[in-house]
């Protein structure tokens, strides 16, 4: 007899901690389960689920599927001396079965089958019988203590989502959760999907399922990293996995799962269930005798496999890892009072063993050092205020650790945080390692709110298990690699440290990997005023961070990600590209998966600064001058909508789903990156005042200008055979550390480098070597001078809404938007030339650098 085995989380002096030892069982000592991200709780102490799938059986006397009681506490008694604290049955259980579940500590994973086998949806009798059967089974299970969740489907086949559309299946089964909850709102509830119907979105359950049979190792490995992306900020229970020892082989089959059970752990699964218990296995109306997937025979005899699972379960869980470097956590604090002690007593309980925290002060003038005073684990170094990434770097130079790890002064880590973070590290290699960050629960509409509108920090991954960009608030390194990079750049007072490092770590031939499981919980902006300053300053350091990097911007300003960007709101916007499906040949592949596009530009573009700078405008002529002239109200309704779309779909508090907060959250989202964006402009324009340019001497070579195709020619003369390639990369290295924006052909253009500097205006430089025997060259050099698509796209907008104003009968409107458009136009024209002069300069200047000659020299005065 065994209590369910919860990992003990006792504070230890150095960080360390046991494991609890199996507990006999006492009735009524089961406590209530709940989520909190993407592990289970009872109480405070994290819970994780151990368990196998129990039957079905023959159909006994009583009537249900299960074996008698007197077997069903021997297997329960068994079950308990291999660990395991769970069992999964696919038919509703007799309340006798969870009597004897909570005598021995086991919990149940309760499943209440229904005609999923058929077209369901096609019939409104079907379906009213389906809800009544889920509910049936729900009433007779009583809220029992020992129900750990009703499972409300199993495996849909993939051509009855085929034949429905999975939106549609979606829909159903969301709405049989919501029935459950009706009549047990504390209860939990899931659905066991699998990789035929992987593209079945279920995340409206309380934590995802998936019975995955995978048996080579680095495939597994894999696959459940998917499915932790699936699942976001969710437990993730792998709820069917085994092998048949009747084909395999019984030690095979205990080699298997061995690794199986001690690798879903291992990446930060909340759970297993093991196919199955016993070889006796009924289905289809007859006992199965030609399959042996038991951790134990018919007779419940014990296999190879009970044993090699039974380590694994009553053993520490994370598994313990083969090597546990020291880790120097770096907490940087700003007059951080209001979440400082949370943040500190979560740390001091590391399920870690050799760990140490240094907390930097960066100059707080609030209770900031007297919080961090009181706990005495702590190293405390105090300073002026100097801003985040030097704060960063302190900590460094502090640490002891082989790996420094930093979250932030706002934020909760979870007990396992440190050791999922090391697995993915000491596993993989890798020199970076960062997790996710959720938002906590709030008690008030304004923080839940905020808390998930966009802006928010978040990962960016180019795979399942590699990133492109982690949140300063969870990342961790490998100390010698930070430092031999110099560590952080102390330009970013405030953000933009963590881009700027990321893109560093990835410029210097490194991968950074994404440990799912290693959580931090992290406290969004508790007011309006505070997260659209915490916007402005976000703009500011992409500024900054465009001013190292151009070439991982767009023509906006915003950072180009390769990956897909996790935590926005993106899938809630109407401009979104919808996921493709691969369902294999006519339906039938085994691995049906769902390929999410990256993050697009064109989604955001409505809610950009840019946009909105020619939306309102537009806008507020289409409402002066009615008629057609409404028409102009498109752009900014399309604005609008987008927000609204976005507040509807957001995942608040279910205690904050009232039209309120819907219309703050749409405000913040409208809000949000205008003000980012404006700042963000801001100081682009301020950083490009500043630069200065060494391009002002005086010229050797006066172009020939062709007015017509807007483009100026030089040429330079070479004896040791310069190419093409060397003008061009010293092009590159003269324009990227002066801020320019820079794209390079890849192949399709009929241009070598394409120049930005402001937003009017662009340059298309394109050269050509001509080969003049031995070592002799010529490079000819071609810039063509363009507006920009921006330009294009603004100066159409003044000429149409000029002759909608006109067609209206409103010709003083159309007057002033016409002038309004010619001086645009006028500016523009300047700006090009201006840029026109600053490339020729620059072209002249990197050439007589790179030792090329001037071929036609300026006539002396």
């Amino acid at each position: 007899m065994a209590d369910i085995e919860m990992q003990d989380t006792a504070p230890h002096a150095d960080g360390a901690a046991e494991s609890a030892p199996v507990v006999a069982p006492i009735a009524g000592r089961l406590q209530p389960i709940r989520v909190e991200g993407k592990f289970f709780f009872a109480g405070e102490q994290k819970v994780f689920l151990k368990g196998v799938t129990y039957g079905p059986f023959p159909v006994g006397a009583d009537g249900t599927q299960f074996p008698t009681s007197e077997r069903i506490r021997q297997d329960f008694a068994l079950m308990a001396k291999a660990g395991v604290n769970t069992a999964r049955v696919f038919t509703v259980p007799p309340v006798r079965l969870l009597d004897i579940a909570a005598e021995f500590g086991l919990r149940v994973l309760a499943g209440i089958p229904w005609s999923q086998h058929i077209t369901f949806l096609d019939s409104e009798d079907v379906k009213a019988e389906i809800r009544r059967t889920i509910m049936a089974g729900v009433r007779s299970l009583q809220r029992h203590p020992a129900l750990l969740a009703y499972m409300i489907g199993n495996e849909i086949p993939p051509d009855m989502i085929r034949w429905h559309g999975a939106d549609k299946v979606r829909d159903f089964l969301a709405s049989l959760v919501k029935d459950v909850k009706s009549h047990d709102p504390l209860g939990l509830v899931s659905y066991a999907n699998f990789p035929s119907t992987e593209y079945l979105t279920v995340d409206f359950t309380d934590f995802l399922c998936f019975n995955v049979y995978l048996h080579n190792e680095g495939a597994f490995r894999r696959y459940v990293a998917r499915l932790h992306n699936l699942a976001v900020d969710r437990p993730l229970v792998l709820t069917e996995f085994g092998m048949d020892s009747m084909r395999e082989g019984q030690e095979h089959q205990a080699e298997t799962l061995s690794w199986q059970v001690e690798t879903a752990f291992e990446i930060g699964c909340a759970g297993t269930c093991v196919f199955a218990w016993t070889d006796e296995w009924f289905t289809g109306g007859h006992l199965i005798e030609d399959w042996e997937f038991g951790l134990v025979d018919k007779d419940r005899e014990p296999k190879a496999a009970f044993h090699t699972v039974a380590e694994c379960y009553n053993g520490p869980l994370p598994p313990a890892l083969p090597r546990t470097p020291r880790v120097s956590v770096v907490v940087c604090a700003y007059n951080a009072d209001r979440t400082m002690d949370q943040c500190l007593k979560s740390l001091e309980h590391m399920n870690y063993p050799d760990y140490e925290v240094i907390v930097v002060n960066d100059g707080s003038t609030d209770r900031t050092l007297d919080i961090s005073e009181k706990y005495g684990y702590c190293r405390i170094i105090s300073q002026e205020n100097k801003g985040l990434s030097v704060a960063r770097n302190v900590g460094a130079e502090a640490a002891t650790g082989e790996i420094v790890a930093y979250t932030d002064s706002d934020c909760v880590a979870d007990p396992d945080w440190l050791t999922y973070l090391v697995a993915k590290m000491e596993y993989t290699g890798l020199v970076a390692v960062g997790g996710p960050n959720f938002p906590p629960p709030e008690d008030d509409l304004v923080p839940a709110a905020v808390a998930v509108s966009p802006g928010g920090p978040t990962h960016v991954l180019v795979s399942d298990e590699v990133a492109e960009h982690i949140a300063g608030c969870n990342m961790a390194f490998r100390r010698d690699v930070l430092m031999n990079l110099g560590g952080f750049d102390p330009v970013y007072r405030a953000a933009g440290d963590d881009v700027d490092i990321c893109w560093r770590i990835q410029n210097a031939g490194y991968t950074i990997g994404f440990a799912p499981a290693a959580v931090v919980w992290h406290f969004r902006r508790n007011t309006v005023e505070a997260y659209l300053n915490q916007q402005k300053g976000y703009g500011k350091a992409e500024a900054l961070v465009y001013s190292k990097h151009p070439l991982r911007f767009n023509l906006f300003g915003q950072a180009k990600w390769l990956g897909r960007i996790y935590g926005d709101l993106s899938a809630s916007l109407l401009l979104s590209r919808r996921p493709v499906i691969y369902s294999g040949v006519f339906g039938r592949g085994l691995f049906q998966t769902l390929y999410e596009p990256p993050s697009s530009l064109a989604a955001f573009l409505p809610l950009t600064f840019e946009w909105n700078v020619a939306a309102i405008p537009l806008g507020l002529v289409g409402l002066i001058a009615g008629g057609w002239s409404l028409l102009l109200l498109v752009p900014i309704l399309t604005t609008w909508t987008l927000c609204i779309s976005g507040a509807m779909n957001a995942k608040i508090d279910p205690r904050f789903r009232g039209l309120k907060a819907r219309a703050l959250i749409a405000v913040l989202i409208y809000l949000g990156p205008i003000l980012r964006g404006w700042t963000r402009l801001k100081w682009r324009i301020k950083e490009s005042n500043a630069v200065v340019h060494t391009t002002e001497e005086p010229v050797e070579q006066e172009p020939r200008i062709d007015w017509q195709a807007r483009a100026l020619y030089l040429s330079y003369w070479g004896e040791h055979s310069e190419e093409k390639e060397l003008l061009i990369t010293r092009l590159m290295e003269f324009l990227i550390p002066r801020k320019y924006f820079l794209m390079m052909d890849e192949g399709w253009s009929d241009w070598d480098l394409k120049v930005a500097r402001g937003l009017w205006s662009r340059a298309y430089v394109l050269v050509c070597t001509e080969n003049h025997g031995g070592e002799k060259r010529v490079q000819r050099v071609r810039c063509q001078m363009r507006l920009s698509r921006l330009s294009t796209f603004v100066l159409r907008c003044y000429a149409g809404t000029t002759a909608v104003a006109l067609i209206a009968g409103q010709p003083a409107v159309g007057a002033l938007l016409a002038l309004a458009g010619l001086a645009h136009f006028a500016y523009i024209v300047s700006e090009t030339v201006r840029f026109g002069r600053i490339m020729h300069r620059v072209i002249e200047h990197v050439s007589v650098e790179s030792g090329l000659i001037p071929m036609t020299r300026k006539p002396a005065k």
